[in-house]
């Protein structure tokens, strides 16, 4: 059974591709038809591809790691935030900081920055410096909340990036590779679905695309979270279940001890 259907795809507008002049020809296997000088999207494959993608993101979940989501386009950026924000994953909505990936321990030292920042705030030290240096430290820690707020927890490398509009987002897209890590994409027309492991044919312009793909594979993604954390309550009562056994019997050879003494 898959997670979406055809007629939901279709009413989010998912199918509607760019323009035939702008199309990349490795989407060929993708495209069911033109329609007025526009690619249309086959949904069937849609579908079939969005299983894919959210079956892994939900075993990556599963497995505890992180999946760092990228979408600074203006139509994506807040439904990509607030859909990450739920399943409790790092995000990226604001400009791309270059080395996000390949020179990440500059970012962590920034964000540590960052984190210091706002300990200045709340410890009294902003009540012994100038009005001027407060001002300074002030704007510098919105500014690093703006560009890196979202990826505060992100203390190491995500497991799995997804992106909304792999061209926009091409430079993402070249550090993943370079480090290996397994990208996701929301694919239009006018990429190349080959750039990503996991490539998801559809319309990355509209809302109503976007908010659709992003609701199955955040799904997928609590779905790992909640079967992991089943996993770990389960052990955690099995562990305790074997104490409990094992004091029990230490309890009930304590007993027989004694009753074998007093006998005597």
């Amino acid at each position: 059974m898959t997670r979406v259907s055809q007629q939901e795809l279709l009413e989010a507008g998912v199918h509607f591709g760019h323009l035939k002049r702008k199309w990349n020809p490795n989407m060929a296997p993708y495209i069911f038809m033109e329609r007025n000088g526009i690619h249309i999207i086959d949904l069937n494959k849609t579908a079939v591809k969005l299983d894919e993608a959210a079956n892994a993101l939900k075993q990556i979940a599963k497995a505890g790691k992180k999946i760092l989501f990228v979408a600074t386009k203006k139509q994506a950026k807040h439904i990509v935030a607030e859909k990450a924000k739920n399943v409790n994953m790092p995000y990226v909505t604001e400009r791309w900081p270059g080395g996000m990936l390949t020179n990440f321990v500059t970012i962590r030292r920034a964000v540590k920055k960052m984190a210091s920042l706002e300990r200045m705030q709340t410890d009294g030290t902003f009540e012994n410096i100038s009005k001027k240096e407060r001002l300074m430290f002030s704007r510098q820690r919105e500014k690093l909340e703006i560009n890196l707020g979202s990826i505060a927890d992100l203390t190491r490398l995500p497991s799995a990036i997804f992106i909304v509009d792999i061209a926009k987002e091409h430079i993402a897209v070249a550090e993943a590779h370079k480090l290996n890590i397994p990208t996701f994409g929301l694919v239009d027309t006018n990429s190349n679905p080959k750039e990503v492991d996991y490539a998801i044919p559809g319309n990355d312009d509209a809302t109503s695309s976007i908010e659709l793909i992003m609701d199955v594979v955040t799904k997928a993604i609590a779905e790992g979270l909640a079967e992991r954390k089943t996993e770990k309550d389960s052990a955690t009562k099995d562990k305790e279940d074997v104490a409990k056994a094992k004091a029990e019997r230490v309890e009930e050879t304590k007993k027989l001890m004694e009753e074998a003494t007093g006998d005597e």
